[in-house]
């Protein structure tokens, strides 16, 4: 018994002994290297609120939806533009005000209200001054359209690109318009804007500035026998119901212009600025498709309808441009350079 207990106690030192003898693997003291940047980590991307009057499904509007793929798609994710159709982040004129103190980023809206701001734009909306829609498009995309967009800049605007407005032409309840004289006496709604107002009156006809939601109950009621618009606004507010003749005179295209903030353009980079004004420029063509089928879906429904559409010939759509002289003179006086080369650009 002795002599096992002295085995056992000598196993038992043997062990202590070999692990007291162990090395113990010392703390790691090693503090990370925090000072390295995560060049991993996503970068925010700057997000742009666009302003747009018509409904989602109008073709300008679609426009914009384009617009914003194509930023958000070619700036690889940087840029993203949010759109607010109808009227969602206000009217208009509101809007126009909001941009250029960069509480709204972007809007899509006529030319007309920003008149105002930069006075050569009554230019562009001069009656006449376009042969057609494809000679507008050879201006607006030109070094002369360039300049045009530059020169809200002043205003504290950036000017991104143009979208087709269409042709505005004349229709009325008492009959076919074929020469200048059958104008002569009729009652035409007009906007309330000097210069349209001036137009019908050298046409020989009688201006009539009224709301727009009260032009189908005045021609209804004989108050006016007419008023002008596009293709699109003649059916949707269904005036080829109580006026039935529509003619193609396309007195004016008053170019839609899609304009940031100067402040919001002040968020992205200047090679992204360059991008966004090429993307503009590429849902140009996505639009103006939008347009021209909204335009014949309209022409098919009204004519469907009854409407009667009368086309001038060439002399008479000489003779309707010579009458708008006067107000060349008048509105135009300082830009008679840059109005005689459009008239001959091919």
């Amino acid at each position: 018994m002795k002599k096992l207990l002295s085995i056992l106690l000598a196993v038992t030192l043997f062990s202590a002994v070999v692990v007291g003898c162990a090395k113990t693997p010392a703390p790691d003291t090693t503090t990370p290297d925090t000072t390295t940047p995560d060049t991993t980590a996503p970068v925010e991307a700057v997000v742009l609120k666009l302003a747009e009057t018509h409904p989602a499904d109008y073709p300008t509007t679609l426009g914009d939806y384009e617009f914003a793929r194509l930023v958000e798609e070619k700036t690889e994710g940087r840029v993203k533009i949010e759109v607010f159709p109808a009227a969602q982040l206000g009217e208009e004129k509101d809007v126009i005000e909001q941009v250029q103190i960069g509480a709204i980023d972007i809007t899509r809206t006529s030319i007309a209200p920003l008149t105002e701001f930069s006075p050569s734009l009554n230019v562009l909306q001069l009656p006449y001054i376009y042969r057609d829609g494809d000679h507008m498009w050879s201006v607006l995309n030109s070094s002369i359209g360039d300049d045009f967009l530059a020169s809200v800049e002043d205003a504290n605007f950036v000017g991104l690109g143009w979208f087709d407005p269409g042709a505005r032409n004349f229709y009325n309840s008492k009959k076919e318009i074929k020469s200048l004289a059958d104008l002569k006496g009729l009652k035409i709604r007009v906007m309330q804007s000097e210069l349209m107002m001036d137009m019908v009156s050298a046409l020989g006809a009688s201006p009539t500035p009224l709301p727009y939601g009260e032009v189908y109950s005045s021609i209804q009621t004989g108050v006016i026998d007419g008023a002008e618009n596009n293709w699109p606004s003649y059916d949707t507010s269904s005036h080829f119901e109580v006026a039935k003749y529509y003619t193609l005179d396309g007195h004016v295209r008053v170019p839609e212009i899609i304009v940031a903030s100067k402040i919001a353009m002040g968020k992205v980079s200047a090679e992204d600025l360059e991008i966004i004004k090429a993307c503009a420029k590429e849902a140009q063509a996505y639009q103006i498709e939008q347009w021209e089928a909204k335009e014949l879906a309209s022409r098919e429904k009204v004519v469907a309808a009854g409407s009667i559409i009368t086309e001038l010939d060439e002399a008479t759509k000489a003779e309707f441009s010579a009458a708008m002289q006067p107000l060349y003179d008048k509105y135009a006086a300082d830009y008679t350079d840059v109005i005689k080369q459009i008239q001959e650009m091919k």
